[in-house]
């Protein structure tokens, strides 16, 4: 968030211009917490550094068979890089109110565009320590705790 308006992307969808957080996918051996900087950087042209989990969210679309897994974040703004080219598909970054981003609903590329904004509102944060991330397979991995069958 700077003052008071949050930064969001207007990109080509199949269904249109739609309004999303910066967002994609991760690469190969690549943490949640950067892909998410990395992510930002691509498709906004801002550097950013996670300082929080603002939540977790699964969404089905309506129409086809893909379900969403969103991490939100909230952080530190670096330095813009005006000069820099977009990820395709992404037309600009846009920064926008929590009203504004309210009003615009239906260019919205999912719910999860107001849910995140709402959730950071209400203060809702996490610390980046409940994400741990292993880079290998063959990486050992800490004694104890929980086992997932």
């Amino acid at each position: 968030m700077r003052d008071g308006r949050f930064l969001l992307v207007e990109e080509e969808t199949d269904d249109g211009l739609k309004l999303n957080q910066p967002a994609g996918h991760l690469d190969e051996g690549e943490s949640l917490i950067d892909a998410c900087s990395r992510e930002t950087l691509e498709e906004s042209a801002w550097h950013f550094t996670p300082t929080a989990l603002t939540g977790i969210y699964q969404w089905r679309r309506p129409v086809g068979d893909i379900t969403y897994l969103r991490f939100a974040f909230c952080g530190d703004l670096g330095a813009h890089e005006a000069e820099r080219i977009l990820d395709a598909g992404i037309l600009r970054a846009i920064w926008l109110t929590p009203a504004e981003i309210e009003a615009a609903r239906p260019r919205h590329r999912s719910p999860l565009v107001m849910q995140c904004v709402a959730d950071f509102l209400a203060g809702r944060r996490f610390p980046l320590d409940l994400l741990r991330h292993y880079g290998g397979a063959a990486e050992q991995l800490p004694l104890g705790g929980v086992v997932n069958v």
